[in-house]
């Protein structure tokens, strides 16, 4: 299996185990006389399968991550966290951008005014650049991803 199968995995094991956890929390408690529309029993037996299935496969993708070299960065789990840093990165300056292009409207002379201490160009440039860095290293992960053998 590759490694962006096991993410793909992954992921609906985490859906699914949420489904469960609502489905069973909606049958936890029924009003006296009347019975629940899904055995608790049955769907706590489903989610603890669904739960070990899901711990497996984050213990070997883990385990991938942080064995398997990636070209520039270490290991596969550095380039993640390098992606990661780039997101939060990207975020606050676009943020930043948006704050600092903001316009107040004063109706009177007697209103504070407020004034940019931020070059919002540059900031936004900044920001682009980032999103740009960020989607450039997450096409080599998703596409390394599809080449490494998962542990």
């Amino acid at each position: 299996m590759k490694l962006a199968e096991a993410l793909i995995l992954r992921a609906d094991c985490q859906k699914r185990f949420a489904q469960l956890k609502s489905r069973l929390l909606a049958n936890a408690k029924v009003q006296e006389g009347d019975q629940a529309a899904e055995e608790p029993k049955a769907l706590t037996a489903e989610l603890e399968g669904v739960a070990a299935q899901l711990a497996d496969l984050i213990k070997r993708i883990n385990k991938t991550n942080s064995t398997i070299a990636f070209a520039g960065f270490g290991k596969i789990s550095d380039a993640l966290t390098d992606r990661d840093v780039l997101a939060l990165r990207r975020a606050v300056y676009a943020d930043l951008a948006l704050t600092g292009a903001l316009t107040q409207d004063r109706y009177t002379r007697s209103e504070v005014k407020y004034v940019r201490t931020i070059d919002v160009v540059d900031i936004q440039k900044r920001a682009d650049e980032l999103a740009k860095d960020y989607r450039e290293l997450d096409a080599r992960i998703q596409e390394f991803n599809w080449q490494t053998k998962l542990i």
